[in-house]
């Protein structure tokens, strides 16, 4: 399912916004850094729904920390809601993070997705995760939504949960699950019973979303992956919730 059937397009995963602020070369001196990104997937699937219609994207972005934990950045990426959606997203983010102990860190951030070319699409979420040794755990809510009364305004959340492992060979394993509520969730879709009378069946664009990632760290060639993602939505509303097997190559600077 795509945002136009929304009237509201779909946005990048904050979890991979914020996985690339952790790492890339310092281009400038302590205490604060940047870094930046470069990479390209087969298809651009943000919390189990692809946003470029099963299609390749082109994405980048750039990160500014500093040593007290506190990060911003920017990232983009072509996508294609089809019917003359917007042709591409713009993220903006802030946050600060750090550690508890040696195995217990945090995350608070904040991020707009914003759609330049796109009607009534751009929203912001405020969120936080909690992280210990291979798992994560967190939350998001929309703070501003400019699709009023619809999917993605001010009041859904999304939960979502995750972990990572290293494997030999400078491979690494990760799952990854999530659940959307949406404040707006309710439709009701005219249904054929079995005695042919036509009635009114309520559906939620309420869904799960859950996936898995092998990744391949090729030094100067950048990370290699191989992802697996799927939702649960209601074929009714427009998901397609087939699983979507696609690559990935990230490089950082």
């Amino acid at each position: 399912m795509t945002r136009s059937t929304f009237g509201k397009g779909f946005a990048t995963g904050a979890l991979l916004s914020a996985s690339l602020l952790a790492s890339g070369q310092v281009l400038a001196e302590a205490p604060w850094s940047i870094s930046a990104n470069i990479g390209a997937v087969s298809n651009y699937v943000w919390r189990g729904v692809t946003q470029t219609g099963d299609q390749a994207a082109v994405q980048g972005g750039l990160d500014v920390s500093h040593e007290s934990g506190f990060y911003a950045g920017t990232w983009v990426s072509n996508i294609d809601w089809g019917s003359g959606g917007p042709t591409y997203e713009l993220d903006l983010y802030t946050g600060f993070g750090g550690n508890i102990t040696d195995d217990l860190s945090y995350d608070i951030s904040g991020i707009y997705y914003a759609y330049p070319d796109g009607r009534d699409s751009d929203f912001a979420e405020l969120g936080g995760s909690m992280s210990w040794k291979w798992f994560t755990l967190g939350a998001a809510y929309t703070v501003y939504g400019e699709n009023d009364g619809g999917l993605f305004d001010d009041g859904d959340w999304y939960f979502y949960g995750g972990a990572e492992f290293a494997l030999p060979y400078d491979l690494g394993f990760s799952v990854r699950g999530g659940y959307y509520d949406f404040r707006h969730d309710k439709e009701y879709v005219p249904t054929l019973s079995g005695t042919g009378t036509v009635y009114l069946k309520s559906e939620s664009y309420d869904y799960w979303n859950y996936g898995a990632s092998i990744t391949k760290d090729a030094g100067e060639w950048g990370t290699f992956s191989l992802n697996w993602d799927q939702n649960s939505g209601e074929s009714d509303l427009g998901y397609d919730n087939d699983p979507k097997f696609w690559v990935g190559w990230l490089k950082e600077f």
